[in-house]
């Protein structure tokens, strides 16, 4: 049985003190943690400097009646779902997919969140990075963590979790998507929405020799420099136009990349 204090001897052996760091994790991985997600968020709070975590909410997406062209959604079929899109607030739960640890996150007192209604961020000590998001760049907190030489740390999950990766898609000027969501003042429009994750982890190989590895009770848990894995990413896209993509046939965003 794991203890806060147990994950927080874990994280530092990192070296991450004090680093800005933006996090992915799965709860189950580590096996049973006395406290759960709150033992969790304990360690690496008491470890990390500002510390942010996707905390996305897709159930504010609509789908218009029609819209551009090339977008990866078939705008008759996704209509039948905006009934059951909700309005975005602050204090939204984060979606199931982020999983359990953002949203214990949320309910810290000094937790701090972005405004973006379908991709916000969420933190401690993160104000200014979160600052920087607008409806028009999504991934601007990612940029502040790079300017800040932030890490990436993967708590039990692999390199599809890793949000990361879809910003260097477009800085290697891989087509991004434009989706709609419902706020408290009616409907806007978000451009700057991205692709398929499910490809990600080919890449695992390429930044193996920069990551640092450690185990975790039953989880594996990898930190790596935000600045190398973009470096790297961005190169491998550059020299083939269709690495990362997934193979799913099904798949509506991955093949308009492959279209373009």
């Amino acid at each position: 049985m794991l203890t806060f204090n147990d994950l927080i001897v874990a994280f530092e052996t990192l070296g991450l003190q004090k680093k800005p760091v933006i996090a992915h994790a799965s709860l189950r991985s580590f096996g049973f943690i006395e406290g759960g997600a709150d033992s969790v968020v304990t360690g690496l709070n008491h470890t990390l400097g500002a510390f942010i975590m996707p905390t996305h909410t897709y159930k504010t997406m609509v789908t218009p009646a029609s819209g551009p062209a090339n977008n990866a959604i078939n705008y008759a079929r996704g209509q039948q779902w905006n009934r059951l899109s909700e309005p975005f607030y602050t204090d939204m739960p984060a979606d199931p997919m982020m999983g359990v640890i953002p949203e214990s996150m949320r309910h810290w007192p000094e937790f701090q969140r972005s405004m973006h209604p379908i991709l916000s961020f969420g933190g401690f000590r993160a104000e200014k990075i979160l600052q920087t998001q607008t409806l028009e760049n999504p991934f601007a907190p990612l940029r502040a963590l790079v300017e800040s030489d932030g890490w990436i740390l993967l708590l039990g999950v692999d390199q599809t979790a890793n949000t990361s990766l879809h910003f260097a898609e477009k800085l290697a000027g891989r087509r991004q998507f434009i989706r709609w969501a419902l706020t408290e003042n009616g409907t806007v429009t978000c451009p700057g929405f991205p692709g398929c994750s499910a490809g990600f982890q080919a890449i695992e190989p390429e930044v193996r020799p920069f990551t640092k590895t450690i185990k975790v009770g039953n989880a594996t848990v990898q930190a790596l420099p935000l600045r190398a894995l973009l470096i790297r990413a961005i190169e491998i896209i550059k020299k083939d136009k269709y690495a990362l993509l997934c193979n799913r046939s099904d798949c509506e965003r991955c093949a308009e990349v492959r279209k373009m």
